[in-house]
């Protein structure tokens, strides 16, 4: 039904930047809600960053707020993550959702319906 796939990832020294994108595919594509999350080595998966889909409103969790910024283009069915000032704390599989559920928590992790497979961002000097 849907498939969705993240790019931008790579390997980044601290203070620099990255832009990831994630990308819908199939026929169709619904979302009320779409989230970056990420998973740090031997750590759990933790909320990013959310972005309601139909009115461009954003939510961010604490290690994310002042330096990233969640943004979508509706037309090209893509989410972005735009990172400055990356830290090595921030090295993690980044992933993003969708919800289908208008008025979906952007950090209820169980209210996602699709997730991508995931991007590596490496933050090292």
């Amino acid at each position: 039904q849907v498939q969705l796939a993240e790019s931008g990832g790579g390997l980044v020294q601290p203070g620099g930047s990255l832009r990831l994108a994630c990308t819908a595919s199939g026929r169709t594509f619904r979302s009320y809600v779409m989230s970056w999350y990420r998973t740090a080595p031997g750590k759990e998966r933790e909320f990013v960053a959310g972005i309601n889909w139909i009115d461009g409103g954003t939510y961010y969790s604490n290690s994310a707020y002042g330096r990233f910024t969640i943004s979508r283009d509706a037309a090209k069915n893509t989410l972005y993550l735009q990172m400055n000032n990356l830290k090595p704390e921030d090295t993690a599989v980044y992933r993003c959702a969708s919800s289908l559920t208008e008025g979906n928590d952007f950090d209820d992790e169980d209210g996602f319906d699709y997730w991508g497979e995931g991007t590596l961002v490496t933050v090292s000097s």
